[in-house]
């Protein structure tokens, strides 16, 4: 997820679980436009990983179940939020788990591609 016209940097963590994170490079003239990162965040390994404004954000849960934690830089928008479909052709993300075991949300089902995305100028 993003949104268009008030973009969030988001610093998330693991408060609890274990999750795959994932950030999409929406800023055109990024170096890593188009491309994603993943990193897998639990209460075990401490990590926290900083998504960018331009970026869209999504995640996984690979435990039974997470506490996930946000701090952002500005409010979130719901009406101006735009999800990119998980299982986009084009992005080819390894969610580590296969298509049939995923259990979807219909607000993620129901996401865009991302040749369809929203794009950002580079925001550095």
């Amino acid at each position: 997820d993003y949104q268009k016209n008030y973009p969030q940097g988001k610093l998330v963590r693991v408060g609890f679980g274990k999750v795959l994170d994932v950030a999409v490079d929406l800023r055109r003239s990024s170096p890593t436009f188009g491309y994603y990162h993943s990193e897998e965040l639990s209460y075990d390994n401490k990590k926290q990983f900083w998504i960018p404004e331009g970026c869209a954000h999504g995640f996984i849960v690979l435990s039974d179940s997470a506490d996930f934690l946000y701090k952002t830089t500005s409010f979130y928008n719901p009406e101006d939020e735009e999800t990119i479909k998980y299982d986009d052709v084009d992005l080819k993300i390894d969610w580590r788990i296969p298509n049939r075991d995923i259990i979807i949300s219909d607000k993620d089902n129901s996401g865009i591609s991302f040749k369809d995305a929203y794009l950002f100028e580079w925001i550095k």
